[in-house]
């Protein structure tokens, strides 16, 4: 099948992998031959804004996709939304994917309209998902936290919700730390 565009790219820290993230992913499957996908953070763990490593995380995603994404991480460097976070990651996805993306995909949010103002971005479509799902990341967190099962499943893959126990215990060790370099 002929698609739109060669590579997409996501970034994302998948702090825990929920129903508008599939809804990105599935998106760049949709019109990318190849989708690459970034987890972001993925230098910090056990934080209470991070508690997933970077395997876990990619862990989830595997489970979800198998081989129909490419994966792998990408550390916060600490500079917040802009041109030269827009810059690093292009850098990332040239050194994991081979090439550089023609597309970047993501939910519309306000911060993200800068990354992509530098001479290689200006190049590259973009395609905001709409939030239809009333969830997020700190949502499924607390759920996870409380012990909610029923209602963080509502939100979640069936291929990771048997990670229910195991995803809790690491957001319930990470509670507290609020110490975080991530932006």
């Amino acid at each position: 099948m002929n698609k739109p565009y060669s590579l997409g790219v996501i970034v994302g820290r998948f702090q825990l992998f929920h129903a508008g993230h599939r809804m990105m992913i599935d998106t760049a499957l949709s019109v990318c031959e190849r989708v690459g996908v970034l987890v972001g953070s993925a230098n910090e763990s056990g934080t209470n804004k991070n508690p997933f490593s970077y395997e876990t995380r990619r862990d989830m995603l595997r489970l979800v996709y198998g081989d129909r994404i490419e994966i792998a991480p990408l550390d916060d460097i600490g500079v917040g939304n802009c041109a030269a976070w827009g810059e690093y990651v292009l850098d990332n996805a040239e050194k994991y994917f081979g090439a550089l993306p023609d597309v970047a995909v993501s939910g519309k949010e306000a911060r993200r309209v800068s990354w992509l103002e530098g001479e290689r971005g200006e190049k590259i479509a973009e395609i905001y998902v709409p939030k239809t799902v009333e969830i997020s990341a700190s949502r499924m967190r607390e759920l996870l936290a409380r012990g909610e099962r029923e209602e963080w499943e509502k939100y979640t893959d069936p291929a990771i919700r048997d990670m229910f126990d195991a995803l809790r215990a690491e957001v319930v060790s990470s509670e507290g730390n609020l110490e975080t370099g991530s932006i």
